[in-house]
């Protein structure tokens, strides 16, 4: 009993002192921008070893040297409640749920028809901006529940540690935008040849309409779904305040 209230005590210490490292590195931020994210060296590493060699894209560009219209499309198109939520978004969390839900039962449905294994149905995420930030920063891609807890607890240290607007200018540096290509300055250049505080509004709400998958988009950047998708988000844009 003595040794597994030892060990117990000693998983929580080790919890709470990951946990102050992480807060340590959220407060920096405030003052010095991250080099890079866990997600940015997974991609350098996979990139090692499939080409045997990295070609990258990336500039830190400061809030101010980020077209606003940029910014009004991903709020617009990723999370339209991020001036006003605390980070996380229950109510689009619980749809995400239900809907893959509904499309594993289907997936599943149609296995049994044909005879196959069901393979896993596509997730549909309803992560907010901060979210995608706290797991792209700090975590593996991995789908669990542990993950997905320590994700939350990082979530409400960068919305109380950091403000609105570093929190989205951070984010804007270090999304992908394609492969290799990472922060809107690269995804300015790489596919409009512009500089990210010239974008215009069509070009950020096509942008903006690539983050979910870029690596797909990124083949067909002109497709019909991503200009008819853009021109929505273009519709919306003129409602978002910027934080």
């Amino acid at each position: 009993m003595r040794a597994l209230l030892r060990l117990g005590l000693l998983l929580i210490l080790s919890f709470l002192s990951l946990q102050l490292f992480f807060a340590g590195r959220i407060a920096l931020m405030a003052v010095l921008a991250p080099e890079s994210t866990t997600f940015e060296r997974s991609e350098m590493l996979r990139l090692a070893r499939e080409d045997g060699r990295v070609l990258w894209s990336q500039q830190w560009m400061d809030e101010s040297r980020i077209s606003a219209q940029l910014k009004r499309a991903v709020i617009a198109s990723e999370d339209a409640g991020f001036n006003d939520h605390g980070g996380v978004e229950w109510d689009a969390i619980e749809k995400a749920w239900e809907r893959n839900q509904r499309e594993q039962a289907r997936a599943e449905r149609r296995a049994e028809r044909q005879g196959n294994a069901a393979k896993p149905a596509k997730v549909v995420g309803g992560s907010t901006i901060t979210q995608q930030l706290a797991k792209n920063l700090f975590l593996s891609g991995e789908r669990t529940l542990a993950r997905k807890g320590q994700e939350l607890v990082l979530t409400f240290m960068l919305e109380a540690l950091l403000s609105k607007p570093r929190i989205l200018e951070i984010y804007l540096n270090h999304v992908e935008w394609g492969e290799g290509v990472f922060g809107a300055q690269a995804a300015a250049r790489h596919y409009f040849r512009v500089d990210a505080a010239r974008l215009s509004a069509h070009q950020a709400a096509r942008l903006a309409v690539m983050l979910p998958a870029p690596k797909r988009f990124e083949k067909r950047p002109n497709s019909p779904y991503v200009l008819g998708r853009a021109a929505t988000v273009v519709a919306r844009m003129g409602a978002v305040d910027l934080p």
